[in-house]
């Protein structure tokens, strides 16, 4: 069983930023992947960005492009999610999530196809 352990949500101001991290209790390998996922109450939980510790493949959801980047450290087994200029609509319960899929294999973007996840970390965005 994997432990995803998450750190660094928050309360911050629209435009602020926010650094989110994962760190995984096992050893990442080429056929790790990893994510973020969010849910904001009231509605289904949604893809946010992931990473393939392969080659570094990223992928984005539409909403936050060009402001969120993800990054990986091999060495720490970890992901981290840098959120830039945050928006009022991104607050939600952030969740980090890792599934193992051959280094080929295209990032998934739906929640079923992730086998494990993190407890969640809450990022609140208002004035």
């Amino acid at each position: 069983q994997v432990q995803l352990v998450e750190s660094g949500g928050g309360s911050v101001q629209p435009g602020d930023s926010l650094r989110l991290s994962c760190t995984a209790s096992e050893r990442t390998t080429s056929n790790t992947h990893m994510g973020w996922f969010r849910q904001a109450p009231g509605k289904e939980r949604e893809f946010v960005a992931a990473i393939t510790f392969s080659f570094g493949v990223t992928a984005y959801a539409d909403a936050v492009k060009g402001r969120f980047t993800i990054s990986k450290d091999n060495a720490k087994n970890a992901v981290h999610l840098q959120m830039n200029n945050l928006k009022p609509e991104d607050m939600a319960v952030y969740y980090c999530a890792l599934t193992r899929r051959a280094s080929h294999q295209a990032i998934k973007t739906t929640s079923g196809a992730w086998a494990y996840w993190g407890q969640g970390t809450q990022v609140a965005v208002s004035t």
